[in-house]
């Protein structure tokens, strides 16, 4: 968490409050998030950058500026506040980017997970993280054949293959969930036999299911939100994931939770065969 459809939510919430925005200055306090270049070199390139646009890749939120992209990835429990510049910062708020207009734009991670990188324009899709990424959700190009293709030597359960960002990016635990009980498809089943019919149902379920996460500005679990006091409904259209114990919405039966490769997961035994 967060996955797609969060990132996407709170890209387009950034760009109501700094787009247009020049970065006037950086504090760092917690020099672990800073995962490219040194935080020195991270503070100075970043100075008098102008924000011209902020859009998403894969679980990335990628903010272009004059020369370089800052990319960012939440992780857990990423968050960002807006403050003035002389107000308290809680021992949670550990990078803080000076706006011109007098806004403070800070960073708020409690469990320091999350990441940001800056690299040149020019590089930012030629090299890691970004190279390495499949495709996205609503890439013409995710076909049955490309993903039949991408599965065909994976032997790991098929839930644990649809995390892989390399082959279909933003996927995380909770949407897997879902994808797979919309698509009948039981979280254990070897990726490599699955059909091209499986696969059909695969993307066209993904497509469903983010979409409509997106319309509704993702999933609020736990400690995330998209902004401050600003929380996702799709919590609210989960169908299976966090339904242990309940009844599966299609045949009565009751939902379980297994761990698969440590990842807590949901299904239907009966739906799922």
């Amino acid at each position: 968490m967060p996955e797609k459809p969060e990132v996407v939510t709170v890209a387009k919430k950034l760009k109501n409050h700094i787009l247009g925005r020049t970065i006037q200055n950086c504090n760092i306090d917690w020099d672990n998030i800073i995962a490219y270049p040194t935080t020195k070199e991270f503070q100075e390139k970043i100075k008098n950058q102008m924000i011209h646009s902020i859009s998403t890749r894969g679980k990335f939120i990628v903010i272009e500026l004059d020369d370089y992209n800052l990319l960012i990835h939440l992780r857990m429990e990423g968050k960002f506040l807006f403050r003035k510049p002389n107000e308290f910062k809680t021992k949670h708020e550990h990078i803080e980017f000076i706006l011109d207009d007098n806004i403070s734009w800070r960073y708020h991670d409690v469990r320091k997970f999350g990441k940001m990188y800056l690299i040149a324009k020019e590089d930012t899709y030629k090299v890691k993280p970004l190279k390495d990424l499949g495709l996205e959700y609503d890439d013409p190009s995710l076909t049955s054949t490309y993903l039949k293709e991408k599965l065909k030597n994976k032997t790991l359960p098929i839930k644990t293959v649809l995390l892989d960002q390399s082959i279909i990016t933003g996927i995380g635990n909770i949407y897997d969930d879902e994808i797979l009980f919309l698509s009948h498809i039981n979280p254990y089943k070897k990726a490599s036999s699955l059909t091209k019919k499986n696969c059909e149902d695969i993307i066209q379920n993904t497509k469903i299911v983010l979409d409509h996460a997106i319309k509704l500005g993702g999933t609020t679990i736990k400690s995330f939100t998209s902004e401050e006091g600003v929380h996702g409904l799709f919590q609210n259209e989960l169908q299976i994931h966090g339904k242990k114990g309940e009844k599966c919405p299609n045949c009565n039966s009751i939902i379980v939770k297994e761990m698969i490769h440590n990842r807590g997961t949901y299904y239907c035994k009966n739906c799922q065969k």
